[in-house]
């Protein structure tokens, strides 16, 4: 028996009639308690997809659809938080802090700090060496975010030579390992 039915028949049971154990009654409420089951079930993911706390699929790719830009990250927890911070941009979320909360939130590996220069801050991707795969997508969200009466210049760095000699103490050894020019200039641990 699904388990609403075992529920409807402990409920029904102390009126008499039902508990006889007819045929008839047990099959009656059998299919009741299935069709119960199965709205239960259909309730349970609507609740889960409505929340974006507990979304897993359909609810937020929904969520994503009202939105100009889609977050960078593919993981459900990650979308979650990217949707969570693209939803709290406001009137007041244009401090550097709130900025840099934004698109941390939003899954990107960037930081905003101001330059000194009125008008202009710049990106940089602290974690990343080199220009980050994605760059351009990156950018169209970061532009989206930042408030538009801002220059955005944005900073990259590579790897430097006593970073490279630390890592192959000779040429024998760089030449062994044979990357390419954009690999070495990545190339940090």
């Amino acid at each position: 028996m699904t388990t609403a039915a075992q529920a409807l028949w402990d409920l029904l049971r102390p009126l008499g009639p039902y508990g006889s154990g007819g045929k008839f009654t047990l099959g009656e409420l059998k299919s009741e308690g299935a069709a119960l089951d199965g709205a239960e079930g259909g309730l349970t993911e609507l609740e889960r997809e409505a929340f974006l706390d507990t979304a897993e699929s359909w609810g937020l790719e929904r969520l994503e659809s009202l939105l100009t830009r889609r977050p960078v990250t593919e993981t459900p927890q990650g979308k979650r938080l990217a949707l969570a911070a693209l939803l709290r941009i406001n009137g007041d979320s244009f401090t550097l802090e709130a900025l840099n909360r934004n698109l941390r939130g939003c899954g990107l590996n960037a930081l905003v700090s101001e330059t000194g220069e009125t008008g202009v801050v710049e990106v940089c991707f602290p974690d990343v060496a080199g220009i980050p795969d994605g760059f351009e997508q990156l950018k169209k969200i970061i532009e989206d975010i930042l408030p538009a009466h801002l220059e955005i210049s944005y900073k990259f760095w590579y790897a430097t030579w006593a970073q490279i000699e630390a890592r192959f103490p000779t040429w024998g050894d760089l030449e062994a390992a044979g990357p390419t020019w954009e690999e070495l200039e990545k190339l940090v641990k």
